[in-house]
């Protein structure tokens, strides 16, 4: 059953990350992300996408500015989004089945036993694993792995989910399985979701809003909101399409440029 309107917002204003040994990873970051849509950020490595997306998750905190989600301190205790997030590396723990793997999270929050394991295996079905529950990790392919380590992040029923390049090393076609994948999440359950990626191609076929960042020092340098109605293998055929890509890319490159002034890369 759909659950729609239970996202969060996400709202960061002025936010800057500077580190003890000088290195500014943000400066300056704004942005706005709707409830219940899907945000994506996008640029090369080493523009902060990471650092933004652990402080949306209250892992890191900014210097300057401020974070919240739903009007509150991203990661403050008892604030009333819960957010998760799945990494590059699905993170599964070799010696767990899948369906243990999945319920982990809420074993370490003390939810008894027979209800954790049912809404693990829910979430497996959600993700297209209902046949896998009692696989280790091992016997699962790469894109099985991934669509593990979601369902894991999905168990807690979090209002916001945040995928840290998740389909980086999976082969083209499965990571377009997994993109579909994401959206039919979104559909179901309602939820915000926030994805980190370098592919333009994903950017431009998930994204409701898509932030194209750039770095020396990571900022926000484009924010694009495509307007595609439904995805799918039309849209990725279409002329939109290809051209929101070439914008993007044409971006991108306008803004490393900037970013190079001159110096070697």
């Amino acid at each position: 059953m759909r659950r729609s309107g239970v996202g969060a917002a996400i709202s960061a204003v002025g936010v800057s990350r500077a580190f003890e040994d000088g290195s500014v990873a943000l400066d300056g970051v704004s942005l706005d992300v709707a409830p219940g849509s899907v945000a994506v950020l996008v640029g090369p490595s080493g523009c902060g996408k990471t650092t933004l997306l652990r402080m949306i998750a209250g892992l890191d905190r900014p210097t300057r500015g401020t974070v919240t989600v739903d009007g509150a301190g991203a990661g403050d205790e008892g604030g009333p989004a819960a957010v998760a997030i799945a990494f590059q590396e699905p993170r599964l723990l070799p010696w767990r089945s899948t369906v243990r793997n999945v319920a982990l999270p809420l074993e370490l929050h003390g939810v008894r036993r027979r209800e954790r394991l049912a809404r693990a295996r829910g979430m497996l079905g959600l993700v297209g694993l209902a046949d896998a529950h009692r696989k280790l990790p091992g016997q699962l392919s790469g894109g099985m792995r991934m669509r593990a380590a979601i369902a894991r992040a999905l168990v807690t029923r979090p209002r916001v989910l945040l995928l840290d390049e998740p389909f980086g090393a999976l082969d083209e076609i499965t990571r377009h399985v997994l993109d579909d994948l994401v959206l039919a999440i979104r559909a179901e359950l309602g939820m915000t979701v926030v994805l980190v990626t370098h592919s333009i191609a994903e950017a431009a076929y998930l994204g409701d809003r898509i932030f194209v960042m750039a770095p020396a020092p990571g900022r926000i340098v484009r924010t694009v909101e495509p307007g595609f109605g439904a995805r799918g293998p039309a849209l990725r055929a279409s002329v939109p399409y290809a051209s929101l890509m070439a914008d993007l890319l044409q971006s991108l490159g306008t803004a490393m440029a900037a970013s190079s002034g001159g110096r070697a890369a």
